[in-house]
């Protein structure tokens, strides 16, 4: 279960643990905004949503490009095999390394489905797109920071 950590101004920043709120709570960080009915973690209730006593400046947020990882384009591709649609587990390189292609770009890498010798990410192997006889469904690019770090608030 994950807890829901808001700006001093009611601003959603992110998403942390149980404990971690309750680490907030103890150190004077954060407040109970909304807590579980009849639920207590210790001393404390179970938060679902935790609010900042001091205002967080997240400029730093918005001067740059998230930073790439392989979690980052499962999410940005919602999880879905850039090749044929299906349920992605593994990330491929457009351009292979062994051709040149960059490790840790985004616009060099997409969600692919994997785990298997008939899968997107085995047919295509170290090969371009258009050499494997496969096309792309949508164009690599860089996601926002707000597609990377979604806040889902629960009802």
């Amino acid at each position: 279960m994950t807890v829901l950590v808001l700006n001093a101004g009611y601003e959603p920043l992110h998403t942390v643990s149980v404990p971690h709120a309750i680490r907030m709570l103890v150190r004077h960080v954060a407040e109970i905004h909304e807590a579980e009915q009849d639920s207590n973690f210790g001393l404390f209730p179970r938060p679902r949503v935790v609010r900042l006593l001091r205002y967080v400046v997240m400029k730093w947020r918005y001067g740059s490009q998230p930073r790439w990882s392989r979690r980052g384009v499962l999410k940005r591709d919602d999880h879905t095999c850039a090749y044929c649609g299906r349920h992605a587990t593994t990330i491929d390189h457009v351009k292979p390394l062994s051709r040149g292609g960059a490790r840790t770009c985004w616009l060099n890498t997409v969600a692919a489905c994997g785990g298997t010798s008939r899968s997107c990410n085995a047919r295509k192997a170290d090969k371009l797109p258009e050499e494997a006889g496969m096309r792309l469904r949508f164009a690599p690019r860089v996601p926002t920071w707000g597609e990377l770090h979604s806040v889902v608030v629960c009802p």
